[in-house]
């Protein structure tokens, strides 16, 4: 678990729907010029699906339909054409105060100070997104910190790290921008008769104990990486406590308990004595940027933020 957003957030607190996103909103202009749902994936290299279902989101955020969608052919809708240039006058607006974001932060001189939970400085999107301040930000320099489950969101808070690359759900206060996601797969003993399968429906472990995270992380994350509660009501019992990936890891190898983890622990932790299974049905985890809502405006963070807004978001795979 390189630490913690569990499902994209799409609704404000009283619950009404959260506006488009201007990624969204740019999608659209694209395949109102196309019209064609693969041919507007290919030339933005994405995949089809997932266009499909930004726009599908899109069209919810706005309550209206923006496409007429037949097996033949995609038109505009009524609403679409009349949504069309004030979607354009968006995105053309956004351009500017990306131009001019970027015009005053190239005269920045300042230590952003990065943390960074578990793997994600192994991420590809963590790369994408220094590479990006670095290009447009010149002049801020970047100092990497490790940040231990307990602390990931108090040092966000307390302003010991400006931003942080992390998995959500996160602690009040603190916002983030989603860069990709992923499944979660359990993590078991290698003596566990389960370990054997390459796929474990999640029922089948129930009873087990969970290692558990530090009281200090918001209850929300320790909650979804637990899996707490389970589909089917079934209680969780919890095991020792591990404040990082690595004490995390011994304690599945010791037989102390399992865990949910990310699916590219595979590769980036692999462990004798532990065995990483496929669990159909598990929601996926994602990796975002994270800073301080009190802190959002300071010249180094609004940077680092907009360095963000070139990378992702980016869909789960298929499951």
């Amino acid at each position: 678990m390189d630490a913690a957003q569990g499902p994209l957030r799409t609704s404000r607190p009283d619950g009404t729907p959260a506006g488009p996103s201007i990624h969204q909103l740019r999608l659209f202009l694209a395949l109102s010029a196309e019209l064609h749902f693969g041919r507007t994936a290919a030339r933005l290299f994405i995949t089809q699906p997932a266009l499909s279902r930004q726009i599908r989101d899109l069209e919810r955020r706005l309550g209206v339909r923006l496409l007429e969608r037949t097996n033949r052919a995609v038109a505009l809708s009524a609403a679409g054409r009349a949504l069309l240039p004030e979607i354009r006058a968006a995105v053309d607006a956004a351009d500017r105060l990306r131009l001019a974001a970027q015009a005053q932060l190239r005269h920045v001189g300042a230590e952003l100070i990065v943390g960074m939970t578990g793997a994600q400085a192994s991420q590809p999107h963590t790369a994408a997104v220094l590479r990006a301040l670095r290009r447009h930000c010149p002049g801020i320099t970047t100092k990497i910190t490790a940040l231990d489950f307990a602390h990931q969101g108090t040092a966000l808070i307390e302003g010991s790290v400006d931003v942080a690359f992390l998995r959500p759900p996160t602690a009040d206060g603190i916002e983030v921008h989603l860069l990709a996601a992923e499944p979660r797969v359990a993590c078991l003993p290698a003596r566990d008769p389960l370990a054997t399968r390459p796929a474990v429906p999640l029922a089948l472990l129930a009873g087990r104990p969970v290692v558990a995270t530090p009281p200090q992380a918001p209850r929300a994350w320790r909650r979804f990486w637990a899996v707490d509660p389970r589909p089917d009501g079934s209680p969780v019992r919890y095991g020792p406590v591990a404040s990082d990936i690595e004490t995390l890891l011994h304690a599945v190898a010791e037989g102390e308990g399992v865990a949910f983890l990310p699916a590219s622990v595979r590769e980036l932790y692999p462990r004798a004595g532990v065995r990483f299974v496929d669990v159909p049905g598990l929601p996926p985890t994602h990796s975002a940027l994270a800073w301080s809502a009190r802190h959002r405006d300071r010249p180094t963070v609004a940077a680092a933020r907009l360095a963000a807004t070139f990378v992702g978001p980016t869909d789960p795979p298929p499951p």
